[in-house]
């Protein structure tokens, strides 16, 4: 995209149904799963973004055949065994989830890795990450105590061995490094959480043949010798795309709006269970399953919002919701008070303190706490001239509080690129629907 601002006007109501591009993490997974086998995977609805494609020209500067052949992708390796040794330093771009996925997969290869990445993933801290993996037996160093890029993952001298670890904050990328690595560990490894996170991981590395075992908030992985790759995998639509819809639609008066195929993994479904809450129109219908993922269809409208509680349990199945869940809450009647979301500090920017200071510009309802956000309801929007800090998730929830309020100049707007490129068209889309009623 090559816009660097974008006004994101008011809307009458917005109208009309979305498909959502495929769900982040599941692309992901399946790029870099069917890359570990070695019979060749059909990838639909694979969502072709800036950190998704990070991901496949990771994968195939190990070795790995990617074809994009419009519709599909096509993905065949050599085997979980057969990932070759990359002949230049491999470009994590802004992916956080293919450089913490990544490293798991690479700690127990006989090869040496390098990764490098942009300006904002090079500030972000790989150290909780390297930290369980060195327990393990991995080599692995790095700028700042080994805990920033550039990165290098050092052939260990030993096989990886298992280990049962503790996770101190429910993470999703974190526990997918360390299960990951358990396939290629001597012994079994066990990865306890304090609260569930996202679990496509587990979901798909059934599919794939792995072994693993889930008791409570304990998943177990044992070693394998090889993967068994299905010969079709379809990506569920995105729900983290779909928030931005499902709240303007919620906020703004008059809306109607149906979003199709939309992924419903209850570790992801935490948005919706907070905007019910709040008292949003949300209907759920045709739940189905995608390559044993639940998907269903939203038909979201206007509805009067209040106040609520969001609190530590059930932030891990809605992190990155929580700045657009913060737009709603900034019109909603009432108090939002959100803590135990600490970890938003250390994703593309400080995402507490960039919601308190650009969405801020248009209200003075919030409060800025460690641990998150303390939110003053019933605010009227002024128009402002906000800036994204090139963190995707803050352009797309001020242009839903631009399209809520008197518009918004978001400057920094191409970086939706990272997760959903089509974003600001379908918002204008739902806009002119309303406009032409």
């Amino acid at each position: 995209m090559a816009i660097k601002n974008i006004r994101a006007a008011s809307a009458a109501g917005l109208h009309g149904h979305v498909v959502v591009p495929g769900d982040k993490s599941v692309s992901h997974r399946s790029v870099m799963f069917a890359g570990l086998c070695n019979t060749p995977v059909r990838i639909t609805n694979f969502l072709r973004a800036q950190d998704c494609m990070s991901t496949v020209k990771c994968m195939q500067a190990l070795g790995v055949k990617v074809e994009d052949k419009g519709d599909s992708l096509f993905v065949c390796g050599n085997g979980l065994h057969g990932l070759k040794e990359a002949t230049r330093v491999i470009d994590a771009g802004n992916s956080g989830t293919t450089l913490r996925l990544m490293l798991g997969i690479l700690a127990g290869q006989n090869f040496l890795t390098t990764f490098t990445g942009d300006p904002s993933l090079s500030s972000r801290p790989m150290g909780r990450v390297i930290k369980p993996l060195g327990k393990m037996g991995a080599k692995i160093v790095g700028r700042q105590g080994n805990s920033l890029l550039p990165i290098t993952v050092i052939p260990a001298a030993t096989a990886l061995k298992g280990i049962t670890y503790e996770m101190p904050m429910a993470s999703a990328q974190v526990k997918s490094a360390i299960l990951l690595a358990g396939l290629y560990a001597q012994g079994i490894t066990k990865v306890i959480e304090p609260y569930p996170s996202r679990d496509h991981t587990e979901r798909m590395l059934n599919a794939f043949g792995a072994k693993l075992v889930k008791e409570g908030n304990c998943v177990s992985i044992y070693p394998a010798e090889n993967l068994e790759a299905p010969e079709y995998i379809e990506v569920p639509g995105d729900i983290s795309s779909a928030a931005y819809f499902i709240v303007a639609a919620s906020i703004i008066k008059g809306s109607d709006v149906l979003i199709k195929n939309v992924g419903m993994n209850e570790t992801r479904t935490g948005i919706i269970d907070v905007l019910r809450n709040m008292g949003a129109a949300i209907e759920v219908s045709n739940m189905r399953k995608s390559s044993g993922e639940p998907v269903a269809d939203l038909r979201v409208r206007y509805a009067r919002l209040h106040g609520t509680e969001i609190k530590a349990e059930i932030v891990p199945r809605l992190i990155d919701e929580i700045p657009v869940i913060t737009v709603a809450a900034m019109v909603a009647d009432g108090i939002t008070v959100i803590s135990g979301a600490q970890e938003l500090r250390v994703k593309e920017s400080d995402r507490i303190k960039t919601i308190c200071n650009e969405l801020g510009k248009l209200t003075d309802a919030l409060t800025e706490k460690e641990d998150g956000l303390i939110i003053k309801g019933g605010s009227i929007f002024k128009t402002a001239q906000c800036d994204s800090c090139n963190d995707h998730r803050i352009a797309m929830s001020l242009a839903v509080a631009g399209a809520a309020g008197k518009g918004v100049i978001v400057d920094h707007a191409e970086c939706v690129d990272i997760s959903y490129p089509e974003f600001y068209t379908t918002l204008e889309m739902l806009k002119n629907n309303s406009q032409g009623e």
